[in-house]
């Protein structure tokens, strides 16, 4: 994966590009924020970790422009100004998380990656195609059946959301299960078949079946 890093910070520019180039990920450099928004365009990174504090444009004045200009790469922010109000504004500017300095280098990865596949899933979601009569609704977060909405708990919504990108493909269990219980470890791994159970009977009818697949996960198919 590509990032871009916008740090007027030596010392951080050259600690960072290492140890992140390390775990495969391309760190891309730009110390100054009236560069910043050009080497946005033409690098067009996966994610963009965005320092406040910057010669030229600050960091939210950068971020401001970005998103004028319509572009959705996810961006972390990265500052000392930690406050509540700091993290709002930065928030409410387009930021898509905000990681107070100094941070722990293992949790910066993990807010990248998280970044990248957060907004993989959102452009998957937006164009997921119809299943059996199945179809989702970008603009409202539902799936419909017909006319009618499907009603579906969190947990159903994000289990048939993850199978509708992939009909007829299997999906494996540990991924539908990060996906539905994101972050949550102190739940059971087998608790992702009570959802498929309850996902299964409120699909019944719909035109689209809920397969199990054994050993390779689980299915959405269109009924003949």
């Amino acid at each position: 994966m590509k990032l871009l890093l916008v740090e007027d910070d030596p010392s951080m520019q050259t600690t960072l590009q290492r140890t992140l180039g390390r775990r495969h990920i391309d760190v891309r450099i730009c110390g100054d924020g009236a560069q910043a928004l050009a080497q946005w365009r033409a690098l067009e990174p996966d994610v963009v970790a965005l320092d406040l504090s910057l010669p030229g444009l600050d960091g939210l004045q950068v971020l401001a422009q970005a998103r004028a200009a319509g572009l959705r790469t996810p961006v972390l922010l990265l500052t000392a100004r930690g406050t509540v109000g700091d993290r709002i504004v930065g928030l409410n500017a387009g930021a898509d998380d905000y990681l107070p300095k100094p941070f722990d280098l293992d949790e910066l990865e993990a807010r990248i990656r998280a970044l990248k596949r957060r907004h993989q899933g959102a452009e998957a979601t937006a164009r997921l195609p119809e299943v059996g009569g199945l179809r989702y609704e970008p603009d409202s977060g539902a799936i419909y059946h017909r006319a009618e909405v499907l009603e579906l708990t969190p947990r159903e919504l994000a289990l048939l959301k993850a199978l509708m990108a992939k009909p007829g493909h299997a999906v494996s269990k540990e991924r539908l299960f990060e996906l539905v219980f994101p972050g949550e470890a102190d739940v059971q791994y087998e608790a992702i078949e009570v959802v498929v159970y309850r996902l299964r009977k409120k699909l019944a009818a719909t035109g689209a079946t809920l397969m199990t697949l054994r050993g390779l996960g689980y299915l959405l198919r269109e009924d003949a």
